[in-house]
């Protein structure tokens, strides 16, 4: 797998690396058992970035890869983690040093550590990224040696635009894949001039673009893909990357006559992100450990053709922007 520079930072990470929502909550029964399972294959396959956060699982999540980290061993990859969902209410006023430096701390107990790789703001609300306080709180907890570097998760390019005009921003996660093409206009310019890290989480649209789910698939109740299709809990570009249900399977039925001899198309949605220079690593989920294998082999695929490459626009560009372009 291939390994580079993570933006600024002396990093380096794998450009497909693991995401730990799934074996946190909020995707179904996950047990943890599986979770560990899922996380030492992806190790196993090379992958040297871990994203988390506190709040999946409620911590459950960070505690996974503690232990699998122990355990294992030896040279230790990125681990990044995400402070500010565990605020109630989760308000802009709620942002402040105190209270991210407080669930840092708890993070920092959960994954065992005395120094986080990496924090990032977790999509707090869009007036957050305009208070240079909360930035300059950050680089004060950056100082202190609780972190290492800090960056920002976000839901709208103009919160991605207006983080990286903070020079202690190093990375910055933002939802990207076939079913939500924004981000690769002006902020993939200007973090790439600014050498940013960008992190693309989402990449499978919530499994749309595994191919795998169909009007009849059912969704347990803890699963947000069932209590959150109308952004009921969250922001509903966080399920199903917002795309209408019925629209999304639509346009995975033209996706899939693109998809190459050999490769699935969730392996071939990962590898269409990592056609894009701008994008450091992409961060899909895994439930076992046969997922996160085929998660890992989508980087040797071969690179898309341009062709190809113009016929997923297209598809995207007639069923899909209309209802989330604007918007994200």
């Amino acid at each position: 797998m291939r390994q580079h520079s993570f933006g600024r930072t002396d990093f380096t990470v794998s450009d497909i690396g693991f995401g730990a929502w799934q074996i946190g909550g909020s995707w179904g029964e996950v047990s943890e058992a599986d979770g560990r399972a899922a996380l030492n294959a992806a190790l196993d396959a090379g992958m040297t970035f871990i994203d988390t956060a506190d709040v999946y699982g409620d911590g459950r999540s960070e505690k996974i890869i503690a232990e699998v980290l122990k355990a294992r061993g030896g040279k230790r990859p990125m681990v990044a983690s995400k402070a500010g969902r565990r605020l109630n209410p989760h308000v802009a006023d709620g942002y402040t040093k105190a209270n991210i430096e407080a669930f840092i701390d708890r993070s920092q107990q959960n994954l065992g550590v005395e120094t986080l790789d990496l924090v990032q703001l977790h999509c707090p609300p869009t007036e957050v990224y305009y208070r240079p306080e909360m930035f300059e709180g950050l680089e004060e907890i950056r100082k202190a040696g609780k972190i290492k570097h800090y960056g920002v998760s976000v839901e709208k390019v103009e919160e991605a635009l207006k983080a990286i005009e903070y020079p202690g921003v190093v990375s910055v996660q933002i939802i990207f894949n076939m079913f939500r093409q924004r981000a690769a206009g002006l902020f993939f310019q200007e973090a790439k001039r600014r050498n940013v890290a960008v992190i693309a989480r989402v990449p499978l649209a919530s499994g749309l673009l595994s191919g795998k789910i169909t009007a009849a698939t059912q969704f347990a109740a803890e699963d947000h893909r069932n209590f959150n299709r109308n952004g009921e809990a969250f922001d509903v570009g966080e399920t199903f990357a917002g795309v209408p249900f019925e629209t999304g399977l639509a346009a995975v039925e033209e996706i899939r006559k693109l998809v190459p001899a050999g490769a699935s198309m969730a392996q071939f949605a990962l590898r269409w992100i990592l056609m894009h220079e701008a994008v450091t690593v992409v961060i899909p989920g895994a439930r076992n450990g046969e997922q996160a294998k085929a998660n890992a082999a989508a980087s040797d695929l071969p690179a898309i053709s341009a062709d190809v490459m113009a016929a997923a626009k297209d598809t995207y560009d007639r069923l899909i922007a209309p209802h989330v372009h604007h918007r994200w």
